[in-house]
């Protein structure tokens, strides 16, 4: 064994009695043992955060039970070399024998053309696909793919399991074992992990690299150590959702500034761009609204644009939306409506019929019992504006939007009151 493997291949388990966590999956009635025990696996997707061990339990299923095992990475593979391995695992497959395994990690990032590559093997047995992803399936995998493949959820590791896999690293590792370890506390080991099994005995490795004699373990030797050896954040932990934070109220609270720090410290930190992305789209519809209805355009723009192009050159067309929506003005208007519209839609305990002139009349039975009668077209009229009652009985001038103080919206309730009056006046 080589000393420059890291600590968290040499401590990879090769079988479920050392895997350690997810104990919904691998505890001794879990379905991953019913796998192995009756030899029959449906192709799957292990959705989790990073370091829970998708890619390990990947492994000890395949290697229980003795099929070959193919990998692809999402980051790395193009649809040549789907074809080709799957053409491979076509050959290779004698009659009767089990499917062998498709590992493919980071799936979340095959594009569409690269998953639907993997349908008619999936369909047809050629080989029983296994996906990892830190990434909802229901929005990163196509559907067809999806309904092919359960999904199993992976969770953070517990302290429990955190503590195992310290003692397992300074006992059983062939060169951790020979150092002197004083273990005095780990509330920062554990919380600098955030429940990622590769995380923790990264820093373990780290620990035991700056220390000559014992490696002493406390919160102050982890912190002291980490801050000359990782960057601050961290994707997958507490700074993960500290930063993502902070860099949403930064764009909300018009600070271009800071905004772009927290913005770099994402992308330095190898957080996913399309998260990134993903929530501009979301902070220009909350955020911005009707205030600057350009600004939902420009985010789409921004998430399809990264998409297609990917990182490095993302972080431009993501600093110019951060930009443009930390600047723009601010309403939360339609977020505020659409939210009131819904608790009085849930608490409403009557049933509301809709009005007989909006009802769409196809049949002539509908058209007899006055089905669209007395519908106003509103181009006929001045203004492409007719007046007539467009809710339902009893909720005339139920007011559920309410303009805000912007350029935008004050044209919008200008616009309103011209066509309305009173009517949408709100009292409260």
């Amino acid at each position: 064994m080589q000393t420059n493997i890291p600590l968290a291949e040499r401590l990879r388990p090769k079988n479920l009695d050392e895997y350690v966590g997810q104990e919904h999956l691998v505890g001794k009635d879990g379905l991953f043992r019913k796998f192995i025990s009756t030899n029959s696996v449906p192709s799957f997707i292990l959705w989790g955060p990073p370091g829970v061990g998708k890619t390990t339990l990947a492994k000890i299923i395949a290697s229980s039970l003795e099929r070959p095992f193919y990998t692809l990475s999402a980051i790395s593979s193009g649809v040549k070399d789907v074809r080709d391995v799957i053409e491979r695992a076509r050959q290779d497959r004698f009659f009767d024998t089990p499917s062998p395994f498709l590992f493919i990690d980071e799936i979340h990032r095959f594009t569409k053309s690269q998953q639907d590559s993997l349908l008619g093997a999936v369909e047809q047995g050629v080989v029983t696909l296994i996906g990892a992803t830190t990434e909802n399936p229901s929005f990163e995998v196509i559907r067809p793919l999806l309904s092919r493949c359960q999904v199993y959820v992976l969770k953070p590791l517990t302290v429990e399991n955190l503590n195992t896999l310290l003692e397992r690293a300074v006992s059983s590792d062939v060169y951790l074992k020979e150092r002197k370890f004083v273990i005095e506390e780990t509330n920062a080991l554990f919380r600098f992990s955030g429940g990622d099994a590769r995380k923790l005995l990264n820093i373990i490795d780290i620990l035991s690299g700056s220390a000559k004699d014992e490696i002493i373990i406390n919160d102050k030797t982890v912190i002291d150590t980490l801050k000359q050896n990782i960057a601050l954040y961290d994707k997958s932990g507490e700074q993960h959702y500290d930063v993502i934070s902070a860099f949403i109220k930064s764009v909300r609270g018009s600070d271009p500034n800071a905004a772009l720090y927290y913005l770099a410290r994402m992308i330095a930190g190898g957080e996913d761009p399309k998260f990134i992305a993903r929530r501009l789209v979301i902070l220009a519809a909350e955020d911005i609204g009707l205030a600057n209805p350009n600004a939902l355009l420009l985010a789409n723009a921004c998430f399809n644009t990264v998409n297609n192009i990917g990182m490095p050159e993302g972080r431009i067309p993501l600093s110019e939306t951060t930009v443009y929506l930390a600047t723009s003005p601010k309403s939360n208007s339609a977020y505020l409506a659409i939210d009131k519209a819904l608790a009085f839609v849930n608490s409403d305990t009557a049933s509301r019929e809709v009005p007989l002139n909006l009802r769409n009349a196809p049949t002539s039975l509908m058209k007899e019992l006055g089905y669209g009668n007395q519908y106003k077209y509103s181009h006929d009229y001045e203004g492409h504006f007719a007046d007539q009652e467009f809710m339902p009985e009893g909720m005339s001038g139920m007011c559920f939007y309410e303009p805000q103080n912007n350029g935008k919206e004050r044209e919008i309730k200008k616009y309103i009151e011209s066509c309305w009056k009173d009517k949408y006046k709100n009292d409260e």
